[in-house]
C-alpha cells in the first residue's frame, strides 16, 4: 500500500498520571453464561481518564492474603455519575475469575490507571477488528465510538454462547469464529478494502503473533497502521504485551 499516514491520521499517545483508586461496587450484571459485568463507583474516579477503546488499568483482586493485579479494558466511563464498567471473562480459575464470580454490590477494590493511551483517529477510511474473547470489551467499546459513515470489519473468535450484540452507529462487517484458526482463515480470505485504513488485533500471544503477520506480510498492510496486542499467552499468568510498536 503506498499512500502515506498524514495529518490528520495521526495516531496519539497519551499519558496519565497513575493513581490508585478505592472503588466500590455498584451494580452486577451477567451478559452471558461467561462473561459478567461489574460497574465501579466512588468519588475517586472524579479525575479519571480513559481515552482510547484499549487503555488498560490494573485492578486488584484478593487472593491468599494478598493482592495481586490484572489488565483489563475500561468498557465505559461515565464521568457524570463517576461510573467505571468493566467486563469480565470467566473462564478457567484464578483470582479475577473467582472475584469478579462472587462480585456484590458494596465490596471494595482497587483500581489503578491507565498509564496511557494510544489514540487512533477517526478519519481512516475503515477499521479493522480483529480478536478474541479477551478484546471484546475493547471491540465493542470501539464500534460503539465510531461516528456515522464510517466502516468497520470485525473477526470475532468467541463461544457461541458468549456471542453479545454489539452496537455501532458505523456500517460492520462482522463475522463470528469457532476457534483460533477458524480466525486465522477468515483473516486469510478477508480482501482488504480499498483506501486506508487501520487493522487492530488483540488475543493470545502466538495468535496475535499470526494476525500481525498475515497482514503485514501476506497482505500488505502498512505496519504504521496497525496495533497488534497479545492480551494472554498459553502458561503465562497476567501477561499483556504490545508486539509491536507503530514506527
Amino acid at each position: 500500500m503506498s499512500e502515506e499516514i498524514t495529518a490528520p491520521r495521526q495516531v496519539q499517545r497519551i499519558r496519565h498520571e497513575i493513581k490508585r483508586r478505592a472503588l466500590e461496587v455498584r451494580r452486577v450484571e451477567t451478559l452471558s453464561p461467561q462473561m459478567r459485568r461489574v460497574v465501579f463507583g466512588g468519588e475517586a474516579l472524579a479525575d479519571f481518564v480513559s481515552a482510547s477503546f484499549d487503555d488498560h488499568v490494573k485492578i486488584f483482586f484478593p487472593a491468599g492474603g494478598e493482592s495481586v493485579a490484572r489488565d483489563y479494558t475500561p468498557r465505559h466511563y461515565d464521568p457524570a455519575v463517576r461510573e467505571l464498567t468493566v467486563d469480565f471473562a470467566l473462564h478457567g480459575d484464578g483470582p479475577a475469575a473467582d472475584w469478579a464470580r462472587q462480585a456484590a454490590v458494596g465490596q471494595p477494590l482497587t483500581v489503578a490507571g491507565p498509564r496511557g493511551s494510544f489514540v487512533v483517529p477517526l478519519d481512516f477510511d475503515w477499521y479493522l477488528l480483529v480478536g478474541d474473547e479477551t478484546a471484546l470489551p475493547a471491540i465493542a467499546r470501539r464500534l460503539e465510538e465510531l461516528p456515522a459513515g464510517s466502516r468497520a470489519i470485525v473477526r470475532l473468535y468467541v463461544a457461541e454462547v458468549d456471542r453479545l450484540a454489539l452496537g455501532s452507529a458505523a456500517t460492520v462487517d462482522l463475522q463470528w469464529a469457532d476457534d483460533d484458526a477458524a480466525l486465522l482463515d477468515a483473516l486469510r480470505a478477508l480482501e482488504l478494502p480499498a483506501g486506508f485504513g487501520y487493522a487492530w488485533c488483540a488475543a493470545e500471544a502466538g495468535v496475535a503473533a499470526q494476525a500481525r503477520k498475515i497482514l503485514v506480510d501476506e497482505k500488505g498492510h502498512d505496519r504504521r497502521a496497525i496495533r497488534a496486542a497479545s492480551y494472554w499467552k498459553r502458561g503465562a499468568i497476567a501477561h499483556h504485551e504490545n508486539l509491536e510498536e507503530p514506527r
